[in-house]
């Protein structure tokens, strides 16, 4: 157990963005693989929520490059993974993913009929609930705790969900023996327009993937862990 914290640990402080990249192509399987490690990041609801543009052709690069505020990196690196939200995530898919729980044994049929009471409150938005879940919660956690809803803050919501398996993906291809760089400076609506995304999937993050070129891995550091922790 020592040993395998150890590995992941030794892992962890290795990883670096990666600024410039060599032309060295990256096996699709592999890419595909490093999604499905992804995909198994925690997810509220199990409703997965994070959708993935993989972009490998040179067609889009220089217009994703523009909306991505001119990074080199766009066109360096021979894979850039847009991580998206999906919008419509619990409207389109809450079904489908209950059913699958359900049939995997994962679920019981009283914590998914709970579910189904209980995921509506969370996330629609007609006027009446919005009106409601905006103006009177507040007043009621004054009274009992009130989770944050999806419905009230739904980027707020989503962007948890997306980094949560874009983390998974960052450590996963270090560990393949791949380089990234997670970029959160971009034009969110050029970054849509460059990949004709569903007008559902927001992007929240763009990586791009490869091989690091030689003598550019950035020396990074740490404030001191006591500095970050409020103990009780």
């Amino acid at each position: 157990m020592s040993n395998l914290l150890d590995d992941y640990e030794a892992l962890v402080r290795k990883r670096r963005a990666t600024r410039h990249f060599v032309d060295d192509p990256v096996d699709p399987a592999l890419v595909d693989r490093l999604l499905g490690i992804a995909q198994w990041a925690p997810s509220g609801y199990n409703l997965q929520p994070t959708r993935f543009a993989v972009v490998t052709g040179r067609a889009i690069r220089p217009a994703l490059r523009r909306a991505c505020m001119d990074q080199a990196a766009i066109d360096e690196a021979p894979v850039v993974v847009i991580f998206a939200a999906d919008h419509r995530a619990y409207e389109n898919h809450i079904e489908e993913t209950l059913a699958l729980d359900l049939a995997a044994g994962a679920t019981t049929p009283e914590y998914v009929e709970f579910l189904r009471g209980i995921l509506p409150l969370a996330f629609r938005r007609d006027p009446l609930s919005w009106l409601w879940k905006t103006a009177l919660l507040p007043f009621v956690r004054w009274v009992r705790p009130i989770p944050e809803l999806p419905a009230v803050n739904k980027r707020f919501w989503l962007a948890k969900q997306t980094m949560l398996c874009a983390m998974n993906f960052l450590l996963a291809a270090e560990a393949s023996g791949l380089n990234t760089l997670p970029m959160e400076g971009f034009d969110t609506a050029r970054v849509r327009r460059a990949l004709r995304l569903p007008r559902h999937w927001e992007p929240m993050l763009v990586v791009a993937l490869g091989r690091a070129r030689p003598g550019t891995a950035p020396r990074k550091t740490r404030l001191p862990l006591e500095r970050i922790i409020l103990r009780r």
